[in-house]
């Protein structure tokens, strides 16, 4: 259970962080067939005999990389699709052939956070602390690039180069979060939180810093609902982001019809 509380909080705050871009950049597609086709890479790397770490990574940037040049000068959400089936196709043939990674599919699909050795936390730790990073250094022109397109490209700043740069930070928390939560669970961590972050709040910093202690209340929550109740934790953290991102756009309805009335 420590180990369980510290790979969700390692794992919420990256999450929070990455989100926060899918959200204003409008990528939930993306945040949805990165982490879904990166179990190929697993698969593969299995079957071949290396760790299931790099298989995830290389798949993952390879996806990336491929939705970027294939949205290039084409539609972003075919191209996005295009390389979710092509790494599914993939993952099925390797599942095929090595018959034997089967039963692990289970697990990089809804996780093992309660199972989560000690040997992983370091591992996972570093990963987090580049995505961070990585986060911090690209900050000014990946939300210009987000959210005034056209003054970005008047200041130089690539459009394409910076969706390369989102869709790798994207790859690069796939890779460390897929092994702890599964594809499901990251997915719903990256738009659930940050999206009622984005609900609450116009000011960037300040809904970069709500999506991450929304995203940190809903794994939190739902370890211990999960503790409590012998539940899955996937439903609690499905059910509680869902709540959130409700009840935020509940708060905010009920404010702007409140300032309507005042107006009046």
């Amino acid at each position: 259970m420590v180990n369980a509380w510290i790979i969700a909080t390692i794992v919420a705050v990256v999450a929070g962080l990455v989100g926060f871009f899918v959200v204003i950049r409008g990528a939930a597609f993306v945040a949805h067939a990165i982490p879904n086709g990166s179990f190929a890479g697993a698969a593969g790397a299995s079957l071949v005999g290396a760790g299931t770490l790099v298989g995830l990574g290389v798949f993952s940037l390879l996806g990336a990389v491929g939705i970027g040049l294939l949205g290039r000068r084409g539609r972003q959400d075919v191209a996005t699709a295009l390389g979710l089936v092509a790494m599914l196709a993939t993952g099925a043939l390797f599942v095929h052939v090595s018959a034997a990674y089967a039963p692990a599919i289970y697990s990089l699909l809804f996780g093992e956070i309660l199972g989560v050795s000690s040997s992983a936390l370091a591992p996972t730790a570093a990963l987090a602390g580049a995505c961070a990073v990585a986060i911090a250094l690209l900050w000014r022109p990946l939300m210009l690039s987000s959210v005034l397109p056209e003054v970005a490209a008047a200041r130089g700043v690539s459009a394409f180069g910076m969706q390369l740069a989102f869709l790798a930070v994207v790859a690069l928390a796939t890779t460390m979060t897929v092994p702890v939560v599964g594809t499901l669970l990251i997915f719903t961590l990256m738009v659930g939180a940050p999206a009622a972050a984005r609900s609450l709040t116009a000011r960037p910093l300040r809904a970069l810093a709500l999506s991450v202690a929304l995203a940190l209340a809903t794994v939190w929550g739902a370890i211990a609902a999960s503790y409590a109740s012998n539940w899955p934790v996937g439903f609690f953290v499905g059910a509680f982001s869902a709540a959130c991102f409700a009840a935020a756009r509940t708060w905010t309805a009920w404010r702007r019809r409140g300032l309507d009335w005042v107006i009046r």
